[in-house]
């Protein structure tokens, strides 16, 4: 069989939050509309979290990220939409982005519309869909047994939590869940492991659809450390081993590391690691090395 490339890839599906999805889709954004990220929708942080918490509604805050890194034209419209306001007064701190989203939201649009409308705004191809269309939380039961709430939270765990789930328990969006059944690759991360990545596998839908996949399947590892002490703690391979238990059955095909990571464990698997390091932000994938390396596994997956 010959060496597959991008170019032969029709449908492109990257999973993750905000900062490392942004960045995976940037990397790819020459895919156009043959790429579509399903975006993590439990933030409950900053501008996000305050709007959530007065307004209610999904989490917006991973989606502004990587519609922002998705934006090839600067113009009015995307200043506008990266604008966060100053001084001390109410608005202090809130992004225009998560405003516009949030009153679209109050216009009664869907959020998948919601982000269509937005994306056609800021002329960005790729496509965004929020995990759930439905407001949801991370919750964790710690070490000693105690409900942890909240994103936020759930980051500052010092131990590994026992279990991870979703609450209130809400259905995947259907059109998410219709990517990945499409989808000629899958890729996972970079992002926080237990913040941004889990939570996106707690979704029974979405788990039984990477449970059923034929696509190749890459995770992508975090060149920085995590700031989470618990997530900090895990080798590699127990990040596979804990995402792998939360989808029900072994689906990592390949993984995409720094030189730095620690591979021991990770049998039965492709592993492509080489220096992926932006030259301004070393912890921050460099867009064309990330390409490559994506590039170099799907080759030899074949």
């Amino acid at each position: 069989m010959r060496n597959r490339t991008f170019a032969d890839l029709d449908r492109v599906v990257a999973l993750g939050g905000g900062h490392g999805l942004g960045r995976v889709m940037s990397s790819l954004s020459s895919l156009g509309s043959r790429l579509t990220g399903i975006v993590t929708t439990t933030d409950n942080g900053g501008s996000t979290g305050r709007i959530r918490r007065s307004e209610g509604g999904i989490a917006w805050g991973d989606m502004r990220n990587c519609l922002n890194q998705l934006i090839t034209e600067p113009s009015v419209a995307s200043a506008m939409f990266e604008y966060r306001f100053g001084g001390n007064g109410e608005l202090s701190g809130h992004n225009l982005g998560n405003l516009m989203l949030k009153a679209l939201d109050h216009l009664s649009v869907r959020p998948l519309e919601a982000i269509n409308i937005i994306r056609n705004l800021l002329k960005v191809d790729a496509f965004l869909i929020p995990m759930s269309e439905h407001p949801v939380d991370l919750m964790a039961l710690d070490a000693e047994g105690n409900h942890v709430y909240g994103e936020v939270s759930v980051d500052a765990l010092e131990l590994p939590p026992t279990e991870l789930m979703l609450y209130p328990p809400a259905p995947a969006t259907r059109e998410a869940v219709d990517a990945i059944a499409e989808a000629d690759l899958i890729l996972i991360g970079p992002g926080s492991f237990y913040t941004s990545l889990i939570p996106l596998l707690l979704l029974p839908d979405l788990a039984q659809a990477l449970r059923r996949t034929p696509a190749p399947v890459v995770y992508i590892g975090n060149l920085g450390r995590e700031l989470s002490p618990a997530a900090a703690s895990l080798a590699l391979h127990e990040k596979l081993a804990l995402m792998e238990q939360y989808v029900g059955k072994k689906i990592i095909d390949a993984v995409v590391v720094g030189p730095k990571v620690d591979v021991s464990g990770i049998e039965g698997r492709l592993v492509i690691q080489e220096p992926l390091e932006a030259s301004d932000v070393p912890y921050r994938h460099d867009r064309h090395l990330l390409r490559a390396a994506l590039e170099k596994a799907i080759q030899e997956l074949g």
